[in-house]
């Protein structure tokens, strides 16, 4: 690793080695791009110092030969990567409750550490959501809920004073989408408590393109959650760049492995808009 001597943090930026718990990189896996067994090979052996979690996107897992899936959680594993299985259980609900349960042991099987719970695709109650994050954690994986910033209308609780255990007659559902960004911190907040371990935040009305970033929602999640709680998709070089300017080298990011060797350019010193002089594009390997 002689290529990276170059790379030094600031005393006071504290970024520890692997396993962290803060600074956290999470690279997406097999999805958009084809990633065989020797890319990825090639990723973890050249930088995978540099890269703590990967993430089956889209379900990609459910399309793959098991075996084909232990070889990579199996390799993963080797250079201290946690493995996830991206949004993909919103997809077993119409097998019914026991599915989930089955899902999770076979997630467990085949080498994965994580599942991650889309709350807006799986459009359960919340009582509901926090029992899936429990069978995850009683199955001997984290969890992981990703939320979005906005909502359906009728998810909203209506306010008012009722008796506890009263009645309360269903919402018909709307086709109105509203932003409730409090709404995300409480649903959150009771996951952390449930024993979810991160909280994922969807890019979507958030953080998707750089010039648009909405800094007060960003401010208000990691205000109430904490930074070593949260996970936001950096969608391009850009915007893990204003992650790191705004909240240094601490901020957990999900990113593409194309970016990966950028942003730990970021994290490891203040290069701004002149970190490719030291080692070019992203990854010229790829």
């Amino acid at each position: 690793m002689s290529v990276y001597r170059w790379k030094s943090f600031y005393e006071d930026e504290d970024r520890p080695e692997k396993p962290r718990r803060y600074g956290v990189t999470e690279m997406r896996g097999p999805n958009y791009t084809l990633l065989t067994q020797n890319v990825l090979q090639d990723i973890f052996e050249s930088m995978g110092q540099f890269v703590d979690g990967l993430k089956f996107s889209g379900g990609s897992h459910s399309l793959m030969p098991k075996d084909f899936i232990k070889e990579v959680t199996n390799m993963a594993h080797k250079h201290d990567v946690y493995v996830s299985t991206g949004d993909w259980a919103e997809h077993l609900l119409h097998k019914g409750p026991s599915a989930f349960k089955e899902y999770v042991e076979e997630c467990k099987h085949l080498g994965f550490d994580t599942i991650e719970l889309n709350v807006g695709s799986l459009g359960v109650p919340e009582e509901t959501l926090l029992r899936f994050v429990r069978l995850i954690k009683s199955g001997g994986l984290k969890a992981k809920p990703q939320f979005a910033v906005k909502f359906n209308k009728s998810d909203i609780p209506i306010g008012g004073d009722r008796a506890f255990g009263a009645y309360v007659a269903p919402v018909p559902r709307s086709l109105e989408i509203v932003e409730d960004v409090d709404l995300l911190i409480r649903r959150a907040e009771r996951c952390l408590e449930a024993g979810a371990d991160m909280i994922m935040i969807d890019a979507d009305d958030v953080c998707k393109y750089a010039d648009s970033v909405r800094a007060d929602i960003i401010a208000k999640v990691i205000g109430r959650l904490g930074l070593e709680k949260t996970m936001f998709e950096a969608s391009n070089a850009k915007t893990s760049e204003w992650f790191i300017t705004q909240y240094g080298p601490r901020v957990n990011l999900f990113v593409d492995h194309s970016n990966v060797m950028d942003l730990e350019c970021l994290r490891g010193r203040n290069l701004g808009k002149n970190h490719a002089s030291v080692l070019g594009s992203s990854y010229f390997l790829f």
